[in-house]
């Protein structure tokens, strides 16, 4: 769903960065709530994860494919202010280096793509869980109906910006049941991702996923006829935790780099739900070609690199490399504001 340059005229795309620019902003606040020594970088991995996936295009239906918008994904793992950020920096990076997503539209890419999903699954995965029973299967399965959820909503969002400032004169009502009618079939994959991702973090760390956060109930005793919190159990040693957690990320950066160096040779060559609809209802006859159409890594193939096979998986390998250095470098920082703003805090803090 990248909007390219072109579908949105100026004063539109220039609010939408504002209101891009604000919601980061924001993010960046809120993300020092949810990032710690051990999430700071997951969060980073999920953002590569989010990337590696986007490249592997599944076919919907009449000659239409869909990708991973990600955004219920990374609320989920690493929370909704982390979770924005995370879908920024794919957009950001699949912007700048590979030509994916207009640039001037890089902020209606953002509300649409990042904050809308993201908002949308937090709201509604907090809801169900509300009303469904604390166990691991409900994470799942309320991250599934987020998922599904989000993606529409992302299409009715870029209706409504394209109602506001669309570029060609189109009956919006066709264009909002297309964009919604093969969203929803996009979302179904979207949520079987979604679900089977959450679901194998869970089942190795559920201490790592921002969405099961005091889950478990705690333990209760019965003492003299009255029910009592049992006695917090010794926390595992530092170390272990430590590895385990690296086991973890070790194993996401691998499967993602295996997902887009390898396997997304094989994703679908059909448009995805925008360019479809686009072509159909003559939402692109002002496209414009990307300011970055000259970029070595543009439409994510490496230049000169005349095997199709071996020039997808390279600019695939460096996509997954740049997204998680990036990503990892702006939730440690984060992070370290953070620690930083403590550390402040205790040593001005008067002496009783």
């Amino acid at each position: 769903m990248h909007v390219p340059d072109g579908f949105i005229n100026a004063p539109v795309s220039v609010a939408a960065g504002v209101a891009a620019a604000a919601a980061v902003a924001v993010s960046l606040r809120g993300a020092r709530r949810e990032l710690d020594e051990r999430t700071a970088p997951l969060a980073g991995l999920v953002a590569a994860f989010i990337f590696a996936v986007q490249m592997l295009n599944f076919p919907v239906a009449a000659g239409t494919s869909g990708h991973l918008l990600g955004g219920a994904l990374a609320a989920i793992l690493v929370g909704p202010y982390t979770g924005v950020l995370c879908v920024s920096v794919v957009l950001l990076m699949q912007g700048i280096l590979f030509a994916d997503g207009g640039l001037t539209a890089l902020g209606v890419n953002i509300t649409v793509m990042g904050v809308v999903t993201v908002v949308t699954a937090h709201l509604l995965f907090r809801g169900l869980l509300r009303v469904l029973p604390p166990t691991r299967r409900s994470v799942t399965v309320a991250g599934f109906v987020a998922a599904l959820v989000s993606v529409p909503a992302a299409a009715a969002a870029f209706t409504a910006v394209y109602a506001v400032g669309g570029t060609t004169d189109v009956p919006l009502g066709k264009v909002l049941t297309a964009m919604v009618g093969v969203h929803v079939l996009i979302g179904i994959g979207e949520a079987l991702i979604t679900a089977a991702t959450v679901g194998a973090v869970i089942a190795v760390r559920p201490d790592l996923v921002h969405g099961a956060l005091g889950l478990a109930a705690p333990l209760k005793l019965r003492v003299d006829g009255a029910l009592v919190d049992a006695p917090a159990a010794t926390p595992a040693p530092a170390a272990d935790a430590s590895g385990s957690t690296k086991k973890v990320w070790v194993t996401g950066l691998v499967t993602a780099l295996v997902l887009a160096g390898f396997v997304s040779f094989y994703a679908s060559a059909n448009p995805d739900g925008l360019e479809k609809v686009a072509a159909d209802k003559g939402i692109d006859e002002k496209v414009e070609e990307h300011a970055a159409a000259g970029s070595p890594l543009a439409d994510y193939s490496v230049k000169d690199v005349d095997d199709a096979r071996l020039s997808g998986g390279l600019a695939g390998v460096i996509g997954v490399g740049v997204t998680v250095v990036a990503g990892t470098g702006i939730f440690w920082a984060v992070r370290r504001r953070k620690s930083d703003e403590l550390t402040a805090a205790s040593t001005s803090a008067p002496v009783a």
